[in-house]
């Protein structure tokens, strides 16, 4: 149901390049291709799209040059009776910056508990029953594989345009590719931070790692940050606690390397739990002036322990950019420029530390959260 108003050639010109590139997948191949299910983004966004939708998101939002006869229809299906306020904070960021684009729109949201994939299965099969009632849908799956017909099944639905949240791996068997995907790059945050420790501490440093919970996502935090430092800077590991993204187990992984591996001088946490129980072993031990010591996300807690002196970096996602660029996505699919658009965005990521200013760090805060806000959510 499209009721906004776009030329017929542009809108071709957009369905028909957008096709081609589902049909040609992947545009170029990176290393470890043959052994993944799924692709990276590098293997499906053509050079400079990404930049540039990251520089659009960054800046200030340009008005719809389009007109409409009636308010889009936005169906959002995701886990937002979760306790995290990814979902809310992303959906405050992309009305809000449909506000600024000056589109009309009207939502109908479909929650769920990230462990209820039956019930997302159900709301799925509803929305594209339905498909005649929406413009776009949005789709946070409770998780990937679970979730993959009803991804296809979606994007497969010419009736309304398919985005999905929270994940930037499209995966190969997918019969139907959906639009877009919007996410953050836990890979790329480890690139970002391994470039900063490197140009700061130098080379042939000692460190020790509090690693999360084996699978992607640590792979990529602890994994690919260990790879590039001691690739590029010849660091060494001194040892590698696994403290499932507790706060516990941060403290008990600090204390552990602190007591048997003193030669270690950095010690590198997967998340802010992690990270906070690392500061809080360091001060029983009265060695937090001894250890750089890193988090992970840029939360509020860790940038307060940045300005109290206690954690040193972190690397810090830009947290109102997946909405922001959703909203930037709908508004160039409504002028028939769908084909600008990366096949995945990923959300900036920035170093806050300890050298920046209170005024510094209050500015990356206000920026990250700049439509959704930086205090607490009211939930």
């Amino acid at each position: 149901m499209k009721l906004f108003m776009t030329t017929t050639i542009l809108a071709t010109c957009a369905l028909a390049g957008a096709a081609w590139a589902e049909s040609h997948l992947p545009l170029k191949e990176m290393p470890g291709i043959e052994d993944r299910d799924y692709w990276i983004p590098g293997e499906v966004n053509a050079d400079g799209k990404l930049e540039a939708l990251q520089e659009v998101v960054g800046s200030a939002a340009a008005k719809f040059s389009g007109s409409q006869d009636k308010p889009i229809q936005i169906a959002l299906i995701y886990p937002s009776a979760d306790v995290s306020d990814f979902w809310a904070r992303n959906f405050l960021a992309m009305t809000k910056r449909l506000d600024e684009l000056g589109i009309k729109y009207e939502t109908t949201e479909f929650a769920s508990r990230q462990i209820e994939h039956s019930l997302q299965s159900t709301y799925a099969s509803q929305v594209e029953q339905d498909a005649d009632l929406y413009d776009y849908v949005i789709f946070g799956p409770s998780e990937l594989a679970t979730q993959a017909d009803n991804i296809s099944k979606l994007a497969g639905n010419d009736g309304f345009s398919t985005y999905v949240w929270a994940f930037h791996t499209p995966l190969k068997y997918l019969e139907n590719q959906p639009d877009a995907w919007f996410d953050f790059s836990s890979a790329a945050g480890a690139l970002t931070m391994c470039d900063y420790m490197l140009e700061r501490l130098g080379k042939d440093v000692t460190m020790a790692m509090n690693r999360g919970i084996p699978g992607i996502t640590d792979n990529q935090r602890s994994g690919d940050f260990k790879a590039c430092v001691e690739d590029k800077g010849n660091w060494k590991t001194a040892y590698e606690h696994y403290g499932e993204y507790q706060r516990e187990g941060g403290f008990e992984g600090t204390t552990l390397i602190m007591q048997a591996y003193p030669e270690a001088t950095i010690i590198h946490n997967a998340n802010t739990a992690m990270a906070m129980g690392s500061v809080e072993a360091q001060i029983a031990m009265g060695k937090e002036k001894e250890i750089f010591s890193t988090g992970w996300g840029g939360t509020g807690l860790e940038l307060d322990a940045i300005r109290a002196g206690t954690l040193d970096a972190t690397p810090m996602r830009m947290g109102d950019d997946v909405g922001a660029a959703t909203a930037e996505a709908i508004k160039a699919d409504m002028e028939g420029r769908a084909d600008e658009l990366p096949m995945v965005f990923l959300g900036r990521i920035t170093v806050a530390h300890d050298e920046m200013s209170a005024e510094e760090l209050d500015a990356l805060q206000k920026e990250a959260f700049r439509f959704s806000g930086v205090g607490a959510l009211q939930r």
